[in-house]
């Protein structure tokens, strides 16, 4: 659980963003909620000293045959999961599981995590030499393992990094969902597909659903540079287990809560139950960081002039003695009702930039998914929406991956044609990075 007593604990702020006007009988509210963090130990580059003593990583390597094909794939692995163990700040609790159809520890070996420092990082990197491909994938395995590995250390901050190069063809998908539901709230988890062998919605489910990044890496050269950017950003968390408490008054009733940026990530079914007003949406762990979630309710009808509160948004954090949860900031979400026509109908900038965000995310799975069941009608009008919502919304790296999978014959009006060819590490990398978003321009 998180630490309060550290000098290098961010500050959270909330800031609400919303068109509070309705007209006569309007009923839906939404609103941009932006919680920022900072000052915490990732500012300005400064490293508390001991910062490391609060986290655990387990870092999962597939190991499965496939591995070796080419043998390029097992190589990158290595030398991936060398440089991550080089990015482990001194004190950080950590370990190293193979994985294939069932789990192993490479490192240290004996059910626990081992503590970095110039020794053990040594010992874990000759570990990694004796990592050989051979068998077949079982991804619940070895997330079961990194859980029990996480669970053995006194840390707040839990965190794995699985790397997998092909499906998870050694147990079921109900076996797989089971391990997710078992680990999630326990672990955050980045997830990477190497090569193109892999199924995206595997990756991008287990990310998702333990509140971690997904990516693809097509190369295995690129493996090194990637791991050590995920674990220079987990060594960057200092607060675990936020939560975003939504309490809304008698009468009004929740219609969804997602996060928007940097990515589309829907909150709404992860709900828990807080008091019997309030309940809590998990976001993970926290560094230096700002992030955009849409929150959207409808409030009881009525009259003009009339005003209340619509809902009150907290960010909180467990106590570590089990007391009441530390509130870390607050916003408010108001609705007034008015009969001025050009209050009530303007629509609030961030909220119809997420709204763009958020079906450009949609449209882009649904396009590639037509596009594999042989829909080239289907495709054509869903791909060339998200042409269209990409440009007007300036997401430039979304436009540029779209413009590998079509050609574009006019954005403005997202007038498309499918290409006849294309890469499959084009096709696999717009569908994982679908729900990457862009902030609103201030």
């Amino acid at each position: 659980m998180a630490n309060f007593s550290k000098s290098n604990v961010p500050q959270f702020s909330v800031d609400v963003y919303q068109n509070e006007f309705l007209p006569e009988g309007g009923r839906e509210v939404n609103a941009i909620v932006t919680v920022t963090s900072t000052g915490g130990g990732t500012s300005g580059g400064a490293v508390p000293s001991g910062a490391g003593a609060d986290a655990g990583v387990v870092i999962m390597v597939d190991c499965s045959g496939s591995m070796d094909y080419p043998p390029t794939k097992m190589r990158g692995a290595r030398d991936a999961t060398a440089a991550a163990i080089d990015a482990l700040r001194d004190g950080t609790s950590f370990a190293v599981v193979a994985g294939t159809h069932v789990a192993k520890e490479v490192y240290p070996g004996d059910g626990r995590l081992a503590v970095a420092g110039p020794a053990t990082r040594g010992q874990a990197k000759d570990a990694l030499r004796r990592l050989s491909a051979g068998g077949g994938t079982a991804i619940g395995t070895w997330l079961r393992l990194a859980d029990r590995l996480l669970g053995s250390a006194e840390v707040a901050i839990r965190h794995g990094i699985l790397l997998t190069d092909g499906r998870n063809e050694h147990e079921s998908p109900e076996d797989l969902r089971a391990a997710l539901d078992a680990c999630a709230g326990r672990f955050t988890c980045d997830a990477r597909g190497v090569g193109t062998d892999w199924e995206v919605k595997e990756v991008t489910g287990i990310a998702s659903a333990l509140l971690g990044t997904a990516d693809i890496v097509a190369d295995p050269q690129g493996l090194a540079t990637d791991f050590t950017a995920m674990m220079e950003n987990t060594m960057g968390k200092e607060v675990a287990d936020v939560a975003l408490r939504l309490w809304t008054p008698v009468g009004v009733e929740i219609a969804f809560v997602k996060q928007v940026a940097p990515t589309v990530e829907e909150l709404t079914e992860r709900r828990t139950e807080a008091t019997a007003r309030a309940g809590d949406y998990p976001t993970g762990s926290w560094g230096d960081e700002s992030r955009d979630y849409h929150v959207c309710v409808r409030v009881p009808q009525a009259g003009i002039g009339q005003e209340m509160l619509a809902a009150r948004v907290s960010l909180i954090v467990p106590d570590p003695l089990g007391d009441t949860p530390k509130t870390l900031g607050q916003g408010l979400v108001r609705a007034v009702w008015t009969d001025d026509m050009a209050m009530s109908t303007s629509i609030n900038p961030q909220v119809a930039h997420y709204t763009g965000q958020a079906e450009l995310a949609q449209v882009i799975q649904q396009g590639m998914d037509a596009r594999k069941s042989g829909d080239h009608d289907g495709a054509t009008a869903k791909l060339g929406r998200a042409v269209q919502l990409a440009a007007a919304s300036g997401n430039a790296d979304t436009a540029k991956l779209l413009s590998k999978v079509v050609d574009v014959v006019d954005a403005a009006t997202g007038t498309v044609r499918l290409k006849a060819k294309v890469a499959e590490a084009d096709e696999m990398t717009l569908e994982t990075r679908s729900t990457k978003t862009v902030r609103v321009k201030k």
